[in-house]
């Protein structure tokens, strides 16, 4: 895919007023996400090709790990497609923050897919040392959710 296309994409993504796009041609894809910070600009995600692209801004940690012990900790994964909710709904405290201890079948979070509201539970008891995804993103599958220190 060249950059033409993709500017052509983010042309007619920008136009349509959609708030994500993504594209996939044999082994090249390419996901074009609005952003709705200040501007509400158009971020592109890096390609999965060999076309060269401008690459995407690393995205904003929700917020960051409370110890750096990558080696000792449990990623939760998303197991969906969808969009990350910390609560059940707007106004309401997260299910969990960056500190707290967590029991296995905690709920730790929400991912809507396909207007369905899946909850996600821990897998293992621990300390919640990370928050990896800011509430109200898409998520892809296998994404890491949480950083959970297992006790």
């Amino acid at each position: 895919m060249s950059n033409d296309e993709i500017r052509e994409l983010i042309r007619l993504a920008e136009e349509m007023g959609v708030a994500e796009l993504e594209v996939q041609r044999g082994e090249n894809r390419v996901r074009i996400r609005k952003s709705f910070g200040a501007e509400g600009n158009i971020v592109l995600a890096a390609p999965q090709s060999a076309a060269p692209a401008a690459p995407a801004p690393p995205a904003p940690k929700a917020e960051a790990p409370a110890a750096k012990q990558p080696d000792s900790l449990h990623y939760v994964p998303s197991p969906i497609v969808g969009t990350y909710y910390e609560s059940s709904s707007p106004g309401t405290p997260p299910f969990v923050k960056v500190g707290d201890h967590v029991r296995i079948g905690q709920v730790l979070c929400i991912i809507e897919s396909m207007k369905l509201m899946n909850e996600i539970e821990a897998d293992v008891a621990g300390v919640v040392e990370s928050r990896l995804v800011p509430n109200g993103q898409p998520v892809e599958y296998g994404e890491k959710l949480f950083g959970i220190r297992p006790l």
